[in-house]
């Protein structure tokens, strides 16, 4: 089981259980995940939802062993897992008509990071980090992260995160305005079980009705963006830059990007 749903009383904890990879997505996590979270949106006895990662991490991002089918060219079919699996598990956060809180407990790399971002409020570990690690292997942001995080940061961290692809610790992910709150590691689960039974028992309807204002303010055009993400990386997956950076990751080398 890739996903576990746990129910107590009105809140509902989604949590990642792939803790041997990192909670990477594979499919079998994201066909999960998205059904979990399609799961919470149609149960009015919940009222609040915790999303979290078993074991060291919240989620490195994609499986990319794992992760794509191969298009007839043989590069990983990445416009596919978004729009399929990726895309319906970021808008289905967003348009939930009830608060959804990210409790951070490890790195969050990737999609994993969009997922975090996603949620209404972010409580992160003070150990965790976030992270944009595309431009690494010659992609770019995809899940949402082109406007979750610049609605939250602004352009310039924005583009440094994207194109510098450097880890974003707890501390500073919460000085720039990205996260609502660090605590310390053995307290996270505490500190996001009290935050979510406060939203749980608190009305529901008026978290609907703010979020529904959010969206409507800073991601009207959530579903062009991420659309465009889909056919912007789906480019770039059968790139000689992305074989390269796939090539020299799994090497444990530098990189030499030929802009190709």
């Amino acid at each position: 089981m890739t996903v576990s749903l746990h129910r107590r009383g009105a809140v509902a904890t989604i949590e990642l259980n792939r803790p041997q990879a990192m909670n990477a997505w594979d499919r079998e996590l994201g066909e999960a995940l998205r059904g979990a979270v399609e799961e919470c949106a149609a149960d009015d006895a919940i009222r609040a939802v915790t999303i979290t990662g078993a074991g060291r991490a919240f989620s490195s991002g994609a499986d990319l062993k794992a992760g794509f089918d191969p298009t007839p060219e043989g590069f990983p079919d990445v416009g596919a897992a978004l729009r399929e699996r990726y895309h319906p598990i970021i808008t289905g956060i967003r348009e939930m008509p009830k608060p959804v809180l990210a409790a951070v407990n490890g790195p969050a790399a990737g999609i994993g990071c969009s997922l975090a971002l996603a949620c209404d409020l972010v409580l992160a570990a003070e150990s965790s980090y976030f992270l944009l690690a595309f431009v690494n292997i010659g992609l770019v942001p995809d899940g949402g992260s082109s406007f979750l995080i610049a609605a939250r940061v602004g352009f310039a961290r924005a583009a440094e995160m994207a194109m510098l692809g450097e880890r974003i610790p707890a501390p500073k992910a919460l000085e720039w305005g990205m996260i609502n709150r660090v605590v310390a590691d053995d307290a996270l689960l505490a500190e996001a079980g009290a935050l979510a039974d406060r939203l749980a028992a608190g009305p529901t309807r008026s978290y609907a009705g703010t979020k529904r204002q959010l969206n409507s303010w800073l991601y009207q055009r959530m579903r062009e963006q991420l659309e465009l993400e889909a056919t912007i990386q789906h480019e770039l997956a059968a790139s000689g830059d992305f074989v390269e950076g796939v090539a020299a990751f799994v090497g444990k080398r530098p990189a030499r990007f030929s802009g190709r």
